[in-house]
């Protein structure tokens, strides 16, 4: 199974970066994460949309819709998500055939405080429900106080948060088997 990732940081030392190399770490057997890239996205623009999308956001809507499910990692900025985040989900999110369409999402974060992303996660769900993604719904995995959770060099230390991570994982793959009975690569969860 092929879950195509989201890192909504750029920051190079970003513990939400860290959340998602952990995640590929702890990926179910037969699974793999790949991320795809937000950063070099142009600012969304529909004069440039109708003008044909640029090369780099069509790699990026192909990487999704080739995806057997998608993983999002977000920050938390002023009670939501980043702005670069928000910029990738407007170039895949617009016709045709946008890659959210009935595919399994599993959404986490970091940040310093104790609420860890929930506010960014509840506002990016209201978007994958307009877009008619399906989120799973268990376990959320948010990150508070991150910085106690990881160590120097950015690997995630926190058993618990690990052992959620899995979960999160397992349940992922199992939901996207769910929706898409023809993803028999490896066993359910």
């Amino acid at each position: 199974m092929k879950i195509v990732a989201l890192s909504g940081s750029l920051r190079r030392a970003s513990l939400n970066t860290a959340s998602l190399r952990a995640a590929q770490e702890l990926a179910p057997a037969g699974t793999v994460i790949e991320v795809a890239e937000i950063g070099g996205l142009p600012h969304y623009d529909d004069d440039l949309r109708a003008a044909g999308y640029p090369a780099e956001v069509q790699r990026f809507r192909d990487r999704l819709a080739g995806a057997d499910a998608l993983l999002i990692v977000t920050p938390e900025y002023n009670y939501s998500i980043p702005g670069v985040l928000k910029n990738a989900i407007d170039w895949a999110s617009r016709p045709p055939s946008q890659p959210f369409d009935g595919k399994a999402v599993a959404i986490m974060g970091a940040s310093p405080g104790l609420l860890g992303t929930a506010r960014a996660q509840y506002q990016l769900r209201q978007m994958l429900v307009f877009l008619n993604a399906h989120p799973i719904n268990k376990p959320e995995v948010m990150i508070g106080q991150a910085a106690t959770k990881f160590d120097a060099e950015g690997r995630l230390v926190d058993e618990t948060t690990r052992d959620m991570i899995r979960q999160m994982l397992a349940s992922l793959t199992a939901w996207a088997r769910r929706l898409n009975p023809a993803l028999t690569d490896a066993p359910a969860a």
